[in-house]
């Protein structure tokens, strides 16, 4: 069996592996990247991208029928074939030669097949033709795994053949009747995009609410929007068996005994880490069984020096930006270029690309009071600002942040409103460079942009006796 010795390897190669990998190589490290699947990974090919190229265009219909003289321009409905066209076109065809040229003019050596420990500072990677190659590190193991879709223990389930985020994302058609188990960000984004290609679309959510992690009342404006887009929503239901049948019905058995019959299933109930045949018991670690690998804040597996994890299997949040920063953390660790260890994980920006957008950091109320934080929470609406009423008539929003009354810092924001993602990163400074109120106060927005909601939201905490002074 060829081996070589290399200074860093990396096993995968989604945003985590491929940042890491790169990032090492521009420093003049000896990187070699193992990637058994598409280089790029999860997000351009069956996540991020080809969801967000599926949602965009309704989006973007949506927002042009609310503005008078524009809405009169349209003169039919969604061009269901052109979109997955461009769908098509964002996901290059499921071709990774240009992603892969771009990571190895980094400097980075490209292996292709599956990657495993075999000991200490040891890999094997095995090609699609069975053979072998041994690698050696020097320095460091920095695993990128990513994960996958869980599947929840129901009866029936696997055998039913239902989607995934992967099988959804590149449909070549929309279902007639399309049900999604979990009330979650990438079930309630297909949801909406397969409900404005025609599809009868049912959301079933065990819990209370859906989007049951954000802020209640963002839930609820993304729940009425659902529901005027003829999405049906049900809470509090579980289910308990899944059958299709020869002509490829799907039926679903609730709890209640209530059936309900669709064409595609789509599971979107959580993320499991692919943690499996990793070899990670040749080096005495051990996986959850999520999947996930238990890491320090520098992304070091703990008594073990050399290895190192990053992105979805780490289980921390599981977000191509946050396994990119991960990504650059680790690898200049492995380096030994310096101590770095990642902030609080509760800092790490969320965005809902649905109709409206639900674009997040930090804490939630709950969060922070489960936390023991002493919060005050500010709302207004960031269509009422000046600008809003460029994005039309009808259009609901919702702004919050949350104050910290000991440091007047903001450790929460929410914003809700269509195409409104854009307004979180000056809340993700606000919140990691812990600017106080002070400071805060000299922030000027533009006018007329809706990043007026800040001077907005600063007024009303200066109405507050207990903070006016502050």
């Amino acid at each position: 069996m060829d081996s070589t010795t290399h200074q860093i390897i990396v096993i995968g190669g989604g945003p985590g592996g491929e940042a890491a990998s790169a990032h090492a190589a521009r420093t003049g490290a000896d990187v070699v990247l193992v990637e058994r699947e598409l280089v790029g990974g999860e997000c351009p090919y069956w996540g991020c991208m080809p969801s967000k190229a599926m949602l965009r265009p309704s989006q973007a219909l949506a927002e042009t029928l609310r503005v008078p003289g524009a809405a009169e321009a349209v003169t039919g409905p969604l061009d269901v074939d052109a979109l997955f066209a461009r769908r098509d076109e964002v996901v290059r065809g499921l071709d990774d030669s240009s992603h892969a040229q771009r990571i190895e003019s980094t400097g980075v050596t490209i292996v292709r097949g599956h990657g495993r420990l075999t000991g200490e500072r040891a890999v094997e990677v095995e090609a699609a033709d069975g053979t072998r190659r041994a690698l050696v590190a020097t320095n460091a193991v920095i695993l990128a795994p990513g994960s996958r879709a869980a599947m929840p223990p129901i009866d029936g389930l696997a055998d039913a053949r239902p989607w995934t985020n992967r099988e959804a994302t590149l449909a070549d058609h929309a279902p007639r009747r399309l049900v999604a188990l979990g009330g979650g960000v990438i079930s309630v984004e297909l949801a909406q995009a397969f409900a404005a290609l025609g599809s009868d679309v049912t959301i079933l959510e065990q819990g209370e609410r859906i989007l049951t992690r954000e802020e209640p009342e963002a839930a609820a404006l993304v729940a009425t929007s659902l529901v005027r887009a003829g999405i049906t929503i049900r809470t509090g239901v579980a289910t308990t068996r899944v059958d299709r049948a020869s002509d490829g019905t799907v039926t679903l058995t609730l709890a209640n005994g209530e059936t309900i019959a669709c064409d595609e299933l789509l599971v979107a109930t959580g993320r499991q880490g692919n943690a499996e045949d990793l070899g990670l018991e040749t080096v005495g670690v051990t996986a959850t069984k999520r999947g996930t690998i238990t890491v320090t804040d520098c992304m070091r597996v703990p008594d073990v020096d050399w290895l190192y994890v990053v992105g979805d299997a780490t289980g921390r949040a599981q977000l191509t930006h946050a396994a990119v920063y991960q990504a650059k953390v680790a690898a200049r660790n492995a380096l030994g270029l310096e101590t770095h260890c990642v902030e609080d994980n509760v800092a790490a920006p969320r965005v809902m690309f649905t109709e409206p957008h639900v674009a997040a950091v930090g804490h939630t109320m709950a969060s922070a009071e489960q936390a023991g934080l002493h919060v005050r929470a500010f709302d207004r609406d960031p269509q009422r600002v000046a600008a809003g009423s460029f994005h039309g008539r009808g259009s609901d929003g919702f702004a919050r942040i949350i104050l910290d009354l000991d440091t007047t810092c903001v450790v929460g924001a929410t914003f809700v409103a269509p195409d409104i993602a854009e307004l979180l990163h000056s809340a993700t400074i606000a919140i990691v460079g812990e600017v106080p109120l002070e400071r805060l106060r000299h922030c000027v927005a533009p006018f007329p942009t809706r990043s007026e909601v800040w001077t907005k939201l600063i007024e009303l905490i200066d109405r507050d006796p207990d903070l006016a002074q502050r």
